[in-house]
């Protein structure tokens, strides 16, 4: 049986989600997605202007934090958008930690009198969290500051949603609405050959154009197939472990580092991940928050790779 050769992109690697959002020409892509995410509670996001991740905090560890996209709207509130590919050591702590630059950067104005413009984090997983694992249908979570006992809005200018994308499970016959086809498109437009007859609408035509692999310049192929060997040397990782029954373990490695009692054949599964990361070109932390080893041990796996 003939090997399936993609035609277009996986959004799920880095090149292939910034190419479809994070560039100049293609904004009012991501735009379209912001405003189906968005729209009901905020109104029509107008413009969208990037900016510089770089530019957000004072301390270098504030400078190493990086988003994948993080933008502006014509009102001045801001936009994190983050597509996250594996489970990672306390990571709505750090949407959390990462939402605090756009809010402390508005205190650099002189004059300011501690009004905030909104921020938002949207989050698109391609994992689900081990707490929602008994809930197949939600996939969709928006988050606010509320009142434990009302369950209402205390403050609405803070909003984090998460998008666990293994979930949505839709074919294209069951698509209903246009937050749907979003997230039919972000899931499987590298299975696709062809534009689904659900989706010829402009901004999707667009989108697909803009992904197709044939279109690309020599150096842009480079590029993609580099971020897609990252990604696909990453899921074999992960897959590797789950096939050997040690998933279970594995996961709890990943959230919460090595815990006492994880069997040596556990141990050693993640030693043989963390070479494959080393081998990749991960840095340190990444790595640490992956595999849940210690510093000192990759450390020692690093020299003797050397």
């Amino acid at each position: 049986m003939a090997e399936f050769v993609e035609r277009y992109i996986n959004p799920f690697t880095d090149y292939g989600f910034k190419r479809l959002f994070g560039e100049e020409p293609n904004k009012d892509l991501l735009r379209d997605f912001l405003n189906v995410l968005l729209q009901e509670e905020q109104g029509e996001i107008v413009d969208l202007t990037y900016l510089k991740s770089e530019h957000l905090g004072t301390s270098e560890l504030d400078r190493k934090a990086i988003f994948d996209l993080y933008c502006e709207n014509d009102k001045g509130e801001k936009f994190i958008v983050e597509l996250q590919k594996a489970k990672q050591n306390f990571f709505k702590d750090r949407t959390v930690y990462y939402s605090t630059f756009p809010i402390r950067e508005q205190a650099k104005r002189a004059d300011w009198n501690y009004e905030l413009k909104a921020v938002y984090t949207i989050a698109i997983l391609d994992f689900v969290f081990d707490e929602d694992k008994n809930d197949p249908t939600k996939f969709r979570y928006d988050v606010k500051l509320t009142d434990t006992e009302t369950k209402q809005v205390f403050y609405d200018k803070l909003t984090f949603i998460y998008l666990e994308m293994p979930k949505f499970n839709k074919t294209v016959d069951e698509l209903e609405s246009r937050f749907d086809k979003w997230l039919y498109v972000l899931r499987n437009l590298n299975r696709l050959d062809k534009v689904p007859d659900k989706l010829r609408e402009r901004v999707f035509e667009k989108l697909f154009e803009t992904a197709e692999i044939a279109k690309f310049t020599p150096d842009q192929i480079r590029s993609y197939e580099d971020s897609l060997k990252y990604y696909r040397d990453l899921k074999n990782s992960l897959d590797t472990a789950k096939e050997e029954g040690i998933m279970e373990g594995f996961e709890k490695g990943i959230e919460k580092g090595i815990e006492k009692g994880i069997e040596k054949g556990m141990e050693k599964e993640k030693v043989e991940v963390a070479k494959n990361a080393l081998k990749m070109g991960l840095s340190m932390q990444a790595i640490i928050q992956l595999t849940g080893l210690s510093e000192s041990l990759i450390e020692q796996l690093r020299i003797k790779l050397e």
